[in-house]
């Protein structure tokens, strides 16, 4: 019999850049405003050309232009701006207070602020986000924020909503609409699914948003998820935040240089989109058009917003080992609180003057925020959680075998 060949397994190869030969178009950003914009009720299949084209608005000289221009007033916009400006300023005051170990663990979203802000400002009152940890701008972009809550969540302090029992960054607001992030990748994208064929069957018009990174795209869990929304029509938007790079390892690991990541949700049978991330009035635009498209049980949605991580993926990586110093450099979409600001300033709505005001008062509000959590404690100091607490929260009545262990920690019984 004739030898048979041995199997290869194909692993892509680093290239030090995630992918821009084939997945990411260099488009000039003069070329805003070029992609059409269907209607709501647009068959899936009539979105497919979407799913390869990058969706923009804004062009280089800050000016918006073409069919998916929101027509967004200033005052929504300045409430953009600042929401995007809070989020960066409460990152790098969180960033600090890890490297003082004040918490074990930080997350920031540096350079995609627009997305996460844009959106929230675009969802209804009801409606469910399935977050990932580079999310906060959901949170922060809100009046009633809970900065306070936030950052003692970061501590595991005294007042920590989540009682230690989730990591620094994975946040829980039912209140705000705001599941409970996991730590096991994409298993919010399944649930975000069931939620919206819940609020279907029960005939009310809420709609839930699931998000995921590029390199979580690789995961079962991400793939059930597509099959469930297109087969049940379910209310929701699938939002893959592709910012180049996973963990440690450019997207093409996940599957992202030879095609979109949009493209996924085109082959089964969703309406896609591939946005401008760093464009604030595209994530806007694109975020209601796929809301309007659910609520009006014209089915689901999936975004893929094309960003870029400025930053390492958390304070335990050190991206230097796997990108290159440039490479930054290569992409070419620029910074979103800059291009909006830029905007802004094209429609005289807003100064350099201003945009420093504001710089001053969300680093204060800030600051503000972190001093009253620290006064209920941090990882550096004694104010930490009764570790009895463990026991709680699971029966309505604690067993036997609980009341003795926690008896051994000197727990009242």
């Amino acid at each position: 019999m004739p030898q048979r060949k041995p199997l290869h397994l194909h692993v892509p190869e680093p290239t030090g850049r995630p992918g821009h030969d084939t997945n990411f178009s260099y488009l000039p950003l003069s070329a805003a405003g070029a992609k059409r914009r269907p209607p709501v009720d647009v068959a899936a299949a009539q979105t497919n050309d979407l799913a390869f084209a990058l969706i923009r608005v804004l062009d280089d000289s800050g000016q918006a232009q073409g069919p998916w221009d929101p027509h967004i007033s200033p005052e929504v916009l300045k409430r953009g701006l600042r929401a995007m400006m809070l989020t960066r300023a409460f990152d790098a005051r969180m960033l600090i207070a890890q490297r003082q170990k004040k918490m074990s663990f930080y997350m920031q979203c540096l350079g995609e602020e627009a997305i996460a802000c844009a959106h929230a400002l675009a969802i209804g009152e009801g409606d469910m986000c399935f977050p990932t940890y580079r999310q906060q701008g959901l949170l922060l972009s809100r009046p009633d924020n809970q900065m306070v809550d936030m950052i003692c969540q970061l501590y595991s302090n005294t007042r920590d909503p989540m009682k230690g029992r989730q990591l620094p960054v994975m946040y829980s607001s039912k209140k705000q609409g705001f599941f409970s992030i996991s730590g096991n990748l994409a298993t919010q994208v399944i649930q975000a699914v069931g939620w919206a064929m819940a609020s279907a069957i029960k005939g009310d018009d809420k709609v839930a948003s699931a998000w995921i990174g590029d390199g979580a795209t690789a995961e079962a869990d991400f793939h059930t998820a597509l099959t469930f929304a297109h087969v049940y029509r379910a209310p929701v938007i699938i939002n893959v935040v592709n910012n180049q790079w996973a963990i440690s390892t450019f997207q093409a690991i996940a599957g992202g240089e030879g095609t979109t990541f949009a493209a996924r949700g085109a082959g089964c049978g969703i309406a896609s989109l591939r946005v401008d991330g760093n464009d604030f009035l595209a994530c806007y635009a694109a975020s209601k058009w796929a809301l309007e498209r659910a609520r009006s049980s014209f089915g689901p949605t999936l975004i893929e917003w094309v960003t870029y991580r400025a930053g390492p993926h958390s304070t335990s990586d050190d991206p230097s080992k796997y990108r290159p110093a440039n490479d930054a450099a290569r992409f070419p979409l620029g910074d979103p609180i800059a291009r909006l600001k830029q905007h802004l300033m094209a429609l005289n709505v807003w100064t350099e003057a201003e945009h420093q005001a504001t710089q001053k008062e969300v680093e204060a509000e800030v600051l503000a925020a972190q001093k009253e959590a620290e006064s209920y404690g941090t990882l550096a100091d004694s104010h930490a959680l009764d570790v009895a607490s463990m026991f709680e929260d699971v029966y309505q009545h604690m067993p036997a075998h609980l009341l003795r262990q926690r008896a051994e920690l000197g727990a009242a019984a």
